[in-house]
């Protein structure tokens, strides 16, 4: 085959690392079910956060519907909202666009 048989195909950009990379925000999302001091709790064992810190959050969840509760790399994201899923929480991820 010579060289001038050959297919040169477009480049095709990817963007997998960029969407998995760079920051995600782990959101909580409101619910009916659970108690406002059960919140409290899970955001300090799940999230590490002191009482002050967690009850802002659950206030936040109450009374706006959501609260983001962290952003960082993807990986961790998820690991903080399944865990959080697995407390019983609405939590989902969502990229954060900010700068």
């Amino acid at each position: 085959m010579a060289a001038a048989d050959t297919l040169t195909l477009p480049r095709q950009e990817t963007h997998t690392e960029e969407a998995l990379g760079g920051a995600w925000r782990v959101v909580v999302l409101n619910d009916p079910v659970n108690l406002m001091s059960y919140v409290v709790v899970v955001f300090r064992r799940v999230l590490g956060f002191d009482e002050a810190t967690a009850r802002k959050h659950m206030l936040e969840v109450h009374e706006q519907g959501r609260s983001i509760v962290w952003s960082g790399l993807r990986e961790r994201a998820e690991h903080h909202a399944f865990t959080l899923q697995q407390w019983h929480l609405t939590a989902v991820l969502e990229p954060d666009e900010a700068p």
